[in-house]
């Protein structure tokens, strides 16, 4: 139990493969804003006692690993995370871009796995998932 973390009566160790997309899989305007997402995330995250330990935007949705306390539920968290960034995004970014809907830039729902022991192979997966695509259009092209 070397990478558990405590609280004031529990050790835990609560670690989740997460995945969501921006609403429509807006990818223009998403690509625009991905630079500043890995840190207001990060921001975010750490309001609810969690941690982001690996994440990796791709051109049209959000993978991430992270750690959450189990005195806070899953659902809370992610939905802290996207609707806070998405009202961020809307009053910092939002008068450049105009297509903003409301301040509902994530798609409702997510992808959420529990990460185990096989915690390493999810963090390769989410550090190579880019070249991965990279790699499966490839061999589409000579379809």
């Amino acid at each position: 139990m070397d990478d558990s973390e405590s609280l004031s009566h529990s050790k835990w160790e609560c670690k989740y493969h997460v995945i969501f997309i921006p609403k429509c899989r807006r990818k223009t305007l998403y690509e625009q804003l991905r630079p500043h997402l890995g840190q207001v995330f990060k921001r975010l995250s750490e309001y609810k006692e969690s941690r982001i330990e690996e994440g990796h935007l791709m051109p049209d949705h959000v993978h991430m690993l992270i750690s959450i306390p189990p005195k806070y539920s899953v659902s809370q968290v992610i939905g802290y995370i996207k609707g806070k960034s998405a009202i961020h995004l809307a009053r910092v970014y939002g008068e450049r871009k105009r297509n903003f809907v409301g301040q509902h830039f994530w798609a409702r729902g997510y992808f959420v796995s529990t990460v185990g022991r096989d915690e390493e192979s999810i963090r390769q997966y989410i550090r190579h998932q880019e070249e991965e695509g990279k790699r499966l259009e490839q061999m589409h092209l000579w379809r």
